[in-house]
Formats: C-alpha cells, structure tokens, sequence
C-alpha cells in the first residue's frame, strides 16, 4: 500500500529515483531549494516505462476528400479511397478498419479480388499495391510502380489471376496478381486504331471482358473510341468512333450491347451486330428547343445497365447529365431510369462515385441490383433499389460527425454505467424517420465485443451551436443524444440593426464545455462569450431561462488608488452595483448590451438537457466582450466559474447570482509578484471594418460570406494537408509575411493560446485593474446598433495569420530589475503585443500560405511588452483544498492559473445547510499567490497521501422535474472526496499537481512547499496536459507542439515515455487533442474525421481482439446453368486460359524499364494463412483443399498426356510392322 510519510518531519527514507537539476530539463523529478526532499517522501510509484506504448486503435468519421469506391459482392465488404492516401474498408456495425499509403498519394481506383481478401489500390503517383485483408490491420504484399507511363483505369476480372491496366498514352498493360509483375502482353494503341486515324484516341478511361466471351476485351478511349480487342488473335473485333468524350461503359449481361456516357449529357446504346451507328441515343434531361436544338446539358460521369429478374425493364442508373439551365439552381443527381419512370435523387454534396449493389458476382447472369451506394464528397448513402420511392438506408457508421464543423472535443472515460442508456433512451426520440425497413446492406466482416470494456463518451461540439454525445465504448462510435444550444436563444432576423449582421455568421459556435457524467451538469460556452448551463431530466419542462450579464472589461484608465479599492470592493453583492445605462456620457453604442438575446419567455423543453442559465459578457465601449478562455463548475459548491484576458468572473448557479468580478491583476491583492509598469490612456480605437473575417465553417460557400477580420476559424486549416515544418530549434527566427509582420505575444499565443484556451486579438484593448460593473438584465429598450466597423463578437482564432517562433530564455542576474526581465526569463517574449493602427488588405494566396505555416516568430517589440499587458485566465480547478499555509482544514478553493504562469488560490466559504445555502451569501477572496511556472498554466490535478487522484466533490443527479414526494422531502446529496477524509491525511495534507507549458511542479498543501520541478520541454511548448489513471495508477500526460508525447509519473514527476508520434501539421490537432483515462488519447485528424489512440502497452496488447475480422470465409456462389438450348445458341459465356496467352511462356517479358516491383513485407503464401483463430484454421484447410486439387488435376493432366504418348507410339509402331512384314529379306 502506497504511503505518504511527514515531509515537515524531517522523516528519511529511500529516494524513488535519482534526481539532477531542474535547469536541465532532467530525467526524474528535482527538489526545490528550501523545501523538503524526494528523500523525505515515501510513495511506491507502480508505473514504468514498460506500462507505455503508443498505437493508433481506430478512425470514425466520414473519409476525408473521398475519391473511389469498391464493393465484395460476396464477401459484403466496401472499402473508399481518399486523396490523401487513405484507404477505409467498411463491414457490419464494428468493422471499420483505416489504412494509410506511406507516399500519402491519392488513391485512384480500387478493386477487389473477390472473395479472396485481397484489394488491388491503384495510387496517383502510378503505382498499383496489393492489401491483404485476411488479418485484421491490413498490410500491403506487393507494389509496382509504373515508370513511364501514368496509370488511368484498372480492371479485374471476377475469379481471374490477371489485371488489366490502362495507361495515359492509351496502351493497355496485363499484370499478373500473384506475383505483381508484368506480363509481355500489351495492347498499344497504335494497333488498337485504324491506321489511317492521324490522331491520338487518347488515355484509357474504360476495361472490360465481354460477358460473352472472355477472351475479348472492350477498351474505351476519352476521345469517344472504342474497340474490341480479340485477346486470342491479337486483333480488333470491331471499331466505334463517336463524336463526343466517353466517360463510362456498361454491358448488358447477355454481352450483345453496351451503353455509354458522354460528355454532352447523352447515353448511346451499341449492338455488337451493328456498330457502324449506335442503335439509341437519348438524352434523358435534354429536351428539344424550339428551333429544333438541344438543349447542352453537362457530362454523364457514369452510367450502369442493370437488368432484373422481375421486371422485363432494365435498371439505367447514372450521375450528371442535367441541362446547364436547369443545374445552376439544383443540387447534384442521381437519376434512376427503370423502364418509361424517371426518379432523380437530390444530393447535399457532389457525387464522387456510385456503385450498383447486385446478387450475383458473374456479370454474364441477370445482375438483379438491390442497391446503390452513393459516395459524396462529404456525405455516404446507400438507396434501397427494391421499394419504388427509393429510401435510404439508415447508416450504422458515424458518417455525420462533420454535419457541422468540429470545433471542440471532450473524452470521459470510466463514466457511470447507467449515463449511456439513458443518454441514448432520450436520442432515440431525436432520430430521423423513413429509411428503409431492410438491413442495411454491408454486412461484411465479423466483429465481437472485446473483454476490456468500460463506458466511454465522445462529446463534440460544433459551428452551429451544437453539442453532440457519442457512445465510445469498445473501440466503436455511435450516436447517442444532441443538444441544440441555438434554442436558447432569439433569432437574429436580416435587416435589424446588430443582429441582423449576425446571420452570415457563426454566433452560436461551441468553444468548449465542461460536463460532470455524475451529476450530469453540463456547462458550454460559446464563441459569443456567453456560458450556458445545463440540468439533466427525464421530464420534459416549461420554464424561463435565467439570464445573467457580465461586464468584463477593465481598461488602463479604471486604475484606482488604494484608498478607491477600499471603498470599492471587487467582489459582493451584484446588487451593489449599478450598471452604467446605455449611451451615456463614456460609454459606446454598445454599451451593458450582449452579442445575443435570450428568450425572456417560458420555454418548453423536452426530456434531456435543459438549459437553466445563460451567463453572457457585454459590449464595453463599442468594443465586443473577449472570448472566454478557461471554465470550471462544480455542482457540489453551486458554483461556475470562468475567465478571459480581462478577469475573473464567479457565478453562484443555485442562487443565480454573480459572486465575483474581478480582474486578473486584482486577484493578486497585495502579492502581485509583478512590477507594474503604469501606462497611458488608451487612445481611441481605429475602426476595424478593414480587417476581414470567416464563418467557422470551411463547407460554406465563400462567394455567399462575407470577409469580415483576417483571422479564420480553426476549422477551415490546413484542409488541403499541405505538410508543414515545425521549427524546434532555439534559435530565433523572424518569418515575414507578405505586406505585413505580425508579432506574437506569450509563447505561442495568438492561436497557439486558443488552442490553449487564451485569448488573444491584435485589435482587442489592453487591460489592467479596473472597476467592475455587474448588471442584470438591463432594462429599458435594447440598442440594436453596432459601433462603427465593429464585429459582433470575436471569431475563434487560428494561427493562419499569425507567426509564431520558439520561445528565448533571458536570465538577469542578481535579480529582476524590470517586469519584462522577469516575464522573459519566465517564458520569452510573452505578453500580447497591440497595434491600434495596424490595418492590412488580405487575400486568398496569403491565407493559403499562412494555413501552411507554423513557425513561432520571435519579433514582438520590446515597447509592446511595456505597452500593453494581458494577462489571461487560463484554467480553472474547484477542489477541497487549504486557501492558507496556516488552515488545519481543507475547505472549499478555486485555483487560477493565468498566462503568465502564476497559480492563485482563492478560498471559498460555503454554508453547510442547504436551507442556509440557497438564502445566505457565499463569500470568497483571493489569498495571494501560490507559485509561478514557466509558460502558461495548463492544468491542475490533486492527489491524496498515498499518490491516488483526488476527485471533485459533486452531487449525486436527481431529476429537476422528477414528482414530488411529500413524505420525502427533496434534499442535496453530496459526495466529498476531501483529503481529510482521514486523520492521518488531515495530519498530512494533500498533494496538488501544476503544469504549464514548459514545465510541471509537485506541491505540498497546506505548507506550499515545492516537493518536485520539471521542466518538461525547453525548445517547444506544451498543448495538452492531463492527470490520468492508467494501470491502477496515475501519471500526467502531455501532448507537445513539436508532436512528442510524453507521460510522467506522479508524485515524483519522472519520464516515463517520450514518442515523437505526430508533427503538429496544422491547429485542428491542436484544439481538438485530449487525454482521457484507460491510456486513450483522441484528436480530429481532419475536418471530417476522429483519430482514436491508446499510450497504453496492455490496450496495444488488446487490441487485436478489439478490432473486427475483414475476411470471412465463405464459399463463392456457383455460377447458373442456363440449360441446353441457350447453351448451343451462344447463351454461355466462353471460357479461355489466359495463362497460356499473358504467362511468361507465351509472350515473354515486359521491358524492365516499363515498371518496377516492389516486394511488400509479406508474400502471397504468407497472405493465405495470415488470419488467426478459426478463421485462419479454416482458411488454411480450404487453401490446402484448393491445392491438393490443383495437384490431383495435375497428375490426372500427365496421366492423360503419358496415355496419349502411349497410343501414339503404339500406332506408330503397327504401322511399321505392316510394312515391312512383306518384304524379303534382301529388300530390307
């Protein structure tokens, strides 16, 4: 059992590990000066560096810029391509597997071999790759590269050894599956066109063997030619030549006719007995103009001909083809063309590719579709071909996580049992209704529950306001409940005043949230600066919203005299202060009102959330409030709290009051650790209508959004994965803009702080002491009226404007004779640097440039540092802790961690009784500080004496709605999990963990001795940092910009692990990263998509049996015997071997140079018995049957070949017996 022994006591035991100095950034823990000891400290810590390993478990979300499809028609598979490399292969709800090309290129084509578990990928950078799918994290086999010539089209018969390839320069190449090398068979153009044809037919857009006859090919050139290739004579059957692009062919399974797509928007239908013209051409969204012309219409991508046993009709499906009038104003089509009716399906998103779902892999059978799978560029449906108004499927995959930008992540592992099904029992009411009645159609693959599995939630935020929970349990995704925080709020409507300009944007975007799963008190707040808290119930509700507005600004003319903050006290009763009415004399149009309006009405509210209070900051002085930057809540006190670059705001959520306004320079009282420099008045603000700014959105449309400030959101970087160089070096480095240079402030402040939960603006004011103005909801008719070039509210900013540099330690000796030797030895240049006067005209090339960028400049000013300070409230921790080096008791405290890496505490005294606590007033103060660290306070955890984490007192949930009984009266039940729970903790104290940017500290409480120091990086900065629990234990985790991932241990603060997993490409992975306990991790890998991944070595161990098997083996279905007649008349397709024609033996090799071969790190034998379990046993056994056949067949064919040899020497043999059996002997 872990034990904590007296620090003070001067007790000596045993050090854990060895120690070095803290300047170094050493490997284990330091002791601090003057303060006790590792050696005075006894704590087993249980974890080692064997306990870590990182791996990536699994993807969600929909395939980021999709580009193919493929489909298993017998092993019920899907698998889409992407242009980043990617690939996603799709099963049955649970079997959900990503793999990733190491060139990154796009993948161009894809094709099974079906039913064998294997999957030909055909790259744009012309290479062709052979996946194994028959393990569960599929690898590649082999590659060729092609060197001369540029891969257009690929096709792959069923049941059949050898690929056919189609180049750029129209040239037709065999590949061999097996052993991925060229056959000597090639098809040129040249002999594929007439002679007398002078120009070139163009690249190859279209392979396939006739369902007839195998042994001839149709090959579809882009000009509009094509031909049929006799693959035994190595002759043209047939030429067609046609005026206009084809894009597509499909035949008809009797393989007498073939339709094709053009790029007028035409189909054309050709018979096989006559193809000097097409016997149809229709143009099926073309009608015929008055004066007898046609109407243009676009480009027929694809079409596919599908014939049905129950209908005499054929199925024509394709994607295009509307005239040019008509799609200026419609969406992208599919049409469905099945006899005289004509049904054209609207989608959201362009088609990138359709396939067409059939019973039968033999294309010389009816086909009998069933489906359609639609890929979209941001969307994937699947329409049931057998009802007539063509549903939808519902989709079991969490295709929709980008239904609305993700903007912010949160991750709770270990959450109370019964919060999933009641959170799903209520979304169940939410889903959407008619899809189709049939399952759903990929079914592919098996997939069972693993034997380590624990609740977890996945809560996303979004652009548009909402708050989305999912079902993270067992390494899958599914959608549970969502929350609209919209409602809460009026509807700006166009054309009044302020809010009418709200529209076009993004007022409601999620900027992060806090949620309590045992309470289940959930906390958002928006880019609007306004908080919104949530009550859970199973009771739908009518109530009225309570509204609270905060005034949130202290400037540098609020400076007051200590006499005037004796008379004025930060922090009381908010009745005590009266706001300042709107427009008079020193105030701005804007003045005591907020970004949005919340409905003053009784709401109804149906069963789940319901929102409660709406805290919201207000305009000052024309200027609109500062995002908010840190939150905290804790249903135990009833308390939330929350800041920004301005101050320190506390609301009391039982009594629905404002406890405390302070800002963030009064928080320090009398300890102010800072020499403050006093400064000027502001001078008036230069009107910011030059500055330009986007939505949060990059799926709106840019020509309909208007350009507001230079600063985009985060979701719109880095979206064409443009790889970018993180600068990790010392050395300082100045990276110029074009026409502009802007400096940074704290160590990557600007947007590296928002991805850190700082504020930072260049146009935002500056702010120091202050007095604050606390108002209610303020009476009188509202101002609706912006100031002059003023936004409504601040964006979520990036840093795709910003530049950014690593941060330069300066050290004065024999003290700090200023405040900026003190903050530049703290963290570099780390205070926010302001131009009033800095305007800039911007463009697109500069955004695009800028995304790509992430390097930390160095070249803020030396005058900005003095000129203007912000200091930001960066992350907020309630708790049971010691407010005083002389409480013998914990209490209630708030911890405050600000940018410049000062930790505050502020004790909190709480009435006991619940009757006194909803009427007496709650009073708290600040107590001084605690300690400084390097960089910006990121997170605060405690532990007990004994090293385990300390978690937050909370209330146990009751439903707000829920009936009352009256011989039990309604009353709170708190759990406390203080640190006194015992005598010997009380004795004791307990342990409080802080970490910062740059470093970590281990502090004693009540003593605020520091027992370890860190410092974790010197060249780059932290992200993230949590406290969590893995392996019965404790450690903190930390996620660096230079894409290191590091844990160390607790109490002692000793590495543990340090991977370089992921370079920091773009501040999408920034905002959205986060740890959670179990060894999980989470980040958004794309706008569209969730990458999941455990630091944990037994969840790696695990792991195989969490994810789903992708092959399945199953016998290929036979192919019909069409009967006697059909037979003899030619209704039977001809089999040929096409060993004999494309082997070695035959046509010999191909040029050396033409491709090369890329062995991959497992043969094709290895791929056969890859697959473990039974799954492997029995695809083992039906390989070794497969084989044994092919040996008996072999040894029947030598048999047959020595029989024949036999009889023809026994001919031979007769026949000169009977010669000469006549002749004397003198005639021999």
């Amino acid at each position: 059992m872990k034990k904590f022994r007296k620090v003070l006591d001067g007790l000596s035991s045993s050090s854990p590990g060895g120690v070095a100095s803290p300047s170094c950034g050493s490997a284990a823990g330091t002791p601090t000066a003057h303060a006790p000891t590792p050696q005075d400290i006894h704590v087993q810590e249980t974890l080692v560096s064997e306990n870590f390993q990182i791996c990536k478990t699994v993807r969600h979300g929909f395939p980021y810029q999709p580009t193919c499809l493929a489909f298993d028609p017998v092993q019920k598979i899907l698998a889409i391509g992407s242009r980043t490399g990617g690939i996603r292969i799709l099963g049955r709800p649970g079997v959900d597997c990503y793999s990733q090309h190491e060139s990154g290129a796009a993948v161009l084509q894809l094709q099974f071999l079906i039913n064998e578990g294997a999957l030909v990928t055909a790259c744009a950078d012309d290479t062709l790759h052979l996946w194994n799918l028959r393990q569960r994290r599929p690898a590649i086999l082999h590659s060729l590269k092609f060197n001369r010539e540029r891969i257009t089209f690929c096709h792959l018969p069923f049941q059949s050894k050898w690929l056919y390839v189609g180049t750029e320069r129209g040239n037709t190449h065999i590949v061999n599956i097996e052993s991925f090398v060229l056959s000597g068979y090639v098809i040129m153009w040249n002999k594929a066109i007439e002679l007398a044809t002078k120009a070139h037919p163009g690249p190859v857009v279209h392979l396939s063997d006739s369902p007839k006859d195998e042994g001839k090919l149709l090959i579809g050139f882009e000009s509009g030619t094509v031909v049929q290739w006799d693959l035994r004579a190595k002759k043209v059957d047939f030429r067609i030549y046609y005026d206009e692009a084809i894009h597509s062919v499909s035949w008809h399974h009797e393989g007498k006719q073939f339709m094709c797509s053009h790029s007028d928007g035409s189909l054309t239908m050709w018979n096989l007995r006559n193809t000097a013209r097409p016997i149809q051409i229709t143009y099926p969204h073309g009608k015929i103009l008055k004066d007898g012309r046609k109407e243009s219409c676009k480009p027929i991508l694809k079409v596919e001909y599908k014939t049905s046993r129950n209908s005499s009709e054929p199925y024509v499906i394709f994607s295009g083809g509307l005239s040019y009038d008509k799609s200026g104003g419609r969406r992208p089509t599919l049409t469905i063309m099945h006899g005289k009716a004509i049904t054209v399906l609207e989608m959201d998103h362009p088609i990138v590719e359709f396939l067409v779902l059939c019973d039968t892999p033999y294309s010389n059978e009816v086909q009998d579709p069933y489906a359609v799978v639609v890929l979209l560029e941001k969307d994937f449906i699947v329409v049931d071909l057998t009802q007539s108004n063509f549903p939808i499927f519902e989709n079991p995959y969490p295709m929709d996580i980008h239904e609305s930008p993700v903007t912010c992540t949160a991750y709770f592992a270990e959450c109370p049992p019964d919060i999933i099904p009641i959170l799903y029992s209520i979304g169940a009411k939410q889903k959407k209704t008619g899809y189709s009645h049939k399952e759903w159609p990929v079914s592919g693959g098996t997939w069972t529950l693993g034997s380590q599995t624990y609740p977890e939630i996945i809560v996303t935020g979004h652009a548009d306001g909402t708050v989305k929970f999912w079902d993270a349990s067992a390494i899958t995704l599914q959608m549970l409940y969502k929350l609209k925080t919209s409602k809460v709020f009026e509807k700006p409507k166009v054309g009044e005043g302020r809010a009418g300009e709200l529209v076009e944007e993004d007022p409601y975007a999620v900027q992060m949230v806090s949620w309590c799963p045992h309470s289940r008190l959930f906390c958002v707040v928006g880019i609007s600066a306004h908080v919104i808290l949530y009550r859970f119930s199973k009771h739908d509700a009518n109530t009225q919203i309570v509204s609270l507005e905060v005034r949130l600004q202290f400037d540098s003319e609020d400076v007051i005299s200590p006499s005037e903050a004796e008379n004025n006290p930060c922090f009381s009763d908010p009745s005590s202060h009266s706001p300042q009415p709107p427009g008079s004399p020193g105030s701005g149009t804007q003045d005591s009102l907020p970004c949005l309006k919340v409905k003053n009405r009784p709401v109804r509210m149906p069963p789940g959330y319901q929102a409660e209070l709406v805290v919201q900051l207000q305009w000052v002085d024309g200027e609109p409030p500062q995002q908010i930057t840190s939150l905290d809540i804790n249903s135990a006190y009833g308390l939330l709290a929350f800041g920004n670059c301005n101050g320190l705001t506390v609301v009391d959520f039982l009594q629905k009051t404002i406890l405390m306004c302070m800002g963030t320079l009064d928080l320090y009282g009398a300890a102010d650790p800072y020499q403050r420099l006093t400064r000027s008045p502001r001078k008036n603000r230069q009107s910011t209508s030059d500055f330009c700014m986007r939505g949060l959105s990059h799926f709106y449309s840019d020509s309909k959004k208007r350009i507001r400030t230079s600063y985009q959101s985060l979701t719109e970087l880095s979206d064409n994965q443009v790889s970018m160089d993180m600068e990790r070096s010392k050395s300082p480095t100045s990276v110029k803009g074009p026409g502009r240079k802007l400096s940074l402030p704290t160590d990557l402040k600007t947007d590296l702080d928002h991805v850190n939960g700082h504020c930072t603006s260049p146009t935002s004011q500056p702010c120091s002491v202050g007095k604050p103005r606390i108002t209610g909801v303020p009476e009188g008719p509202r101002l609706t009226r912006r100031g002059p070039g003023r936004p409504p509210f601040r964006k979520a900013q990036s840093a795709a404007c910003m530049e950014i540099s690593l941060p330069v330690s300066s050290h004065t000796e024999g003290g700090y004779a200023s405040r900026r030797a003190m903050l530049q030895q703290l963290h570099g240049v780390s205070m926010y640097s302001h131009d009033e006067h800095h305007t800039t005209s911007y463009n697109w090339s500069e955004r695009e440039s800028r995304e790509n960028s992430f390097s930390r400049s160095r070249s803020s000013s030396v005058s900005s540092i003095d000129r203007d300070t912000k200091e930001s409230v960066t992350t907020l921790q309630f708790g049971e802790s010691y407010g005083r080096k002389g409480d013998a008791l914990p209490t209630a405290c708030l911890w405050v961690g600000t940018s410049l890496g000062v930790v505050l505490l502020l004790p909190i005294s709480i009435p006991t009784e619940e009757e006194e606590r909803m009427e007496e007033p709650i009073t708290m103060g600040p107590s001084g500080t605690v300690l400084m660290l390097k960089g910006s306070v990121l997170r605060f955890a405690f532990l007990d004496c004994g090293g385990a984490l300390i978690q937050s007192p909370y209330e146990v949930w009751r439903d707000p709605n829920g009936p009352e009984d009256p011989d039990r009266p309604r009353r709170r039940k708190l759990v406390n999990f203080s640190p006194s729970s015992s005598q010997e903790a009380c004795s004791d104290g307990h342990l409080a963990v802080v970490c910062s940017e740059k470093q970590a500290k281990v502090i004693l409480m009540p003593t605020q001795a520091v027992l370890f120091t860190h410092n974790i990086t010197e060249s780059s900065f932290l992200l993230r940092a949590d406290v969590v629990s893995v392996c019965n234990s404790v450690c903190l985790a930390c996620f660096c910009a230079n894409g290191h991932i590091m844990t160390l241990s607790l109490p002692s603060l000793r590495p543990l692990m340090d991977i370089n997993y992921l370079p920091l490409t773009d501040l999408r992975i920034a905002r959205t990263f986060v740890f959670t306990n179990g060894g999980q991790a989470l980040y958004l890998s794309s706008p569209t998509e969730i990458q999941r991944l455990t630091y944990s070595q037994e969840m790696t161990d695990n792991l195989q049996d969490m994810l789903g098997e992708l092959f399945t083996p199953i016998e290929t279905p036979e192919a019909q015997n069409k009967g006697f007649l059909k037979g003899f008349f030619g209704g039977n397709a001809q089999t040929f071997d096409r060993e004999e024609l494309f082997g070695e033996a035959a046509a010999g090799k191909a040029s050396r140079s033409l491709a090369q071969h890329i062995p991959g790190p497992m043969g094709l034998e290895n791929m056969k018995t890859a697959a473990g379990g039974v799954v492997g046993d029995l695809a083992r056994a039906r390989i070794a049957l497969d084989q044994r056949g092919e040996r008996l067949g072999e040894l029947e064919e030598r048999t047959a070949l020595m029989m024949n040899s036999a009889e023809t020497f026994s001919t031979h043999a007769h026949q000169v017996m009977l010669k000469q059996k006549d002749k004397k002997w003198y005639q021999l």
